[in-house]
């Protein structure tokens, strides 16, 4: 008897012992998939394509164009990129986009600039390997167009800009300056060349701005094509303006909402050229184009102004962990005559760290239970229950 007692307990502790590891590695395995993949579905799933405040009407209303718009998704390089960020927060930004392909089917995706931190400096072996790194990232079925605007981080600050860094940036991510579809006009501007102050680029950039304005006007006044000196018209709808500098603003002070700038940081002055266009290239912009709707990035957070004629303009906050705890996008329903936008949200990175940190103190707590370094709670009643009372 005493030898089948010990036969058994021996089996019993074995057991135990070859348990733990699959405990260990099932707790572990719900963690990361829960934090790698499934909280960006049941984030994401909770975003829904905007309706049109004014539905139109009949069978020959206009077709709507389902757009998404991100910002500063700011890819590392290999000067101040440190590899465990370019992990965590390039992960975050591969599996919130993938995702929200997927769940959303958006027709267009624009970027608004600051796409790479280290355009402005990198070699052009370091620039080859970022490039690789976000076609990967940001990849897309053929259906989907991806359009993206030059940042000052993608092409440097208007003192470090070239010509060189702008046509590379141009060639390898297929930029454009007019895309129209579905009879909406998009203006895709270089904004770090508005610096206005004669440069070769700045004038050539002012030149295609004035061009695009004049076949605009020539499109809204109704004339031929062959009046206008083109072989196609544009559509006659007014357009979206898309930046990476916003118009001119003093500060963020009037901005509101969660994913708005901080307290401390919404009373700061915006410096002109630098934070935000100056205002006489805002004048230009207005006035050349005319826009309906403007939409920019550059302060890594969310703002809604209206400027000289009621035209709004959205500042989207950055894609990124890295630049802000809440990162979102904008989703907007488009028509040539009408618009209608919506903002989802990603999830925090606090939250995810928390779910690691609860995990992790799981792990600990099952291992000191295995080993009886800490008795199950059970356990510790029971014995309190057991212990003889004092009369």
């Amino acid at each position: 008897m005493i030898r089948w007692a010990l036969q058994r307990l021996t089996f019993h502790l074995l057991r135990r012992r070859r348990s733990l590891p699959l405990k260990l590695a099932a707790i572990v395995f719900a963690g990361l998939f829960f934090c790698e993949f499934l909280i960006y579905y049941l984030a994401i799933c909770r975003c829904h394509w905007p309706e049109m405040k004014t539905p139109a009407r009949g069978r020959g209303r206009d077709p709507v164009l389902r757009a998404m718009f991100l910002a500063d998704t700011h890819l590392l390089g290999e000067v101040t990129g440190h590899w465990l960020d370019k992990l965590r927060r390039e992960w975050q930004m591969e599996r919130a986009f993938q995702t929200a392909l997927w769940l959303l089917q958006p027709e267009v995706v624009f970027i608004l600039g600051d796409i790479f931190d280290e355009g402005k400096w990198s070699t052009p072996q370091a620039w080859a390997h970022d490039v690789e790194r976000f076609q990967k990232m940001f990849r897309h079925p053929s259906h989907v167009q991806l359009k993206v605007v030059a940042g000052n981080h993608d092409i440097g600050f208007h003192y470090r800009m070239n010509r060189y860094k702008v046509r590379r940036f141009e060639r390898d991510l297929n930029c454009e300056k007019l895309f129209s579809w579905k009879g909406i006009n998009f203006v895709m501007v270089n904004s770090v060349a508005l610096e206005g102050d004669g440069c070769s680029i700045c004038s050539e950039a002012e030149e295609e701005l004035t061009e695009i304005s004049r076949r605009l006007n020539c499109s809204r006044q109704g004339r031929s094509a062959s009046q206008c000196g083109v072989e196609e018209l544009l559509p006659a709808s007014a357009p979206i303006l898309l930046q990476h500098y916003p118009l001119y603003r003093k500060s963020d002070a009037n901005c509101s909402g969660e994913d708005a700038a901080p307290p401390e940081e919404k009373s700061i002055p915006f410096k002109e050229k630098y934070d935000v266009l100056s205002q006489e290239a805002s004048q230009k912009l207005l006035w050349w184009l005319r826009p309906r709707l403007i939409l920019s990035g550059h302060t890594h957070s969310a703002c809604e102004v209206l400027h000289p004629g009621s035209v709004p303009e959205i500042s989207v906050p950055s894609f990124s962990w890295r630049n802000r705890n809440n990162p979102s996008f904008i989703m907007g329903s488009i028509t040539a005559a009408d618009y209608a936008l919506a903002k989802c949200y990603l999830p925090f990175e606090d939250t995810v760290l928390a779910i690691y940190c609860g995990v992790a103190s799981l792990l600990v707590l099952l291992i000191l239970i295995h080993f009886q370094l800490l008795a199950p709670p059970f356990l510790f009643g029971g014995y309190l229950f057991r212990l003889p009372t004092i009369r």
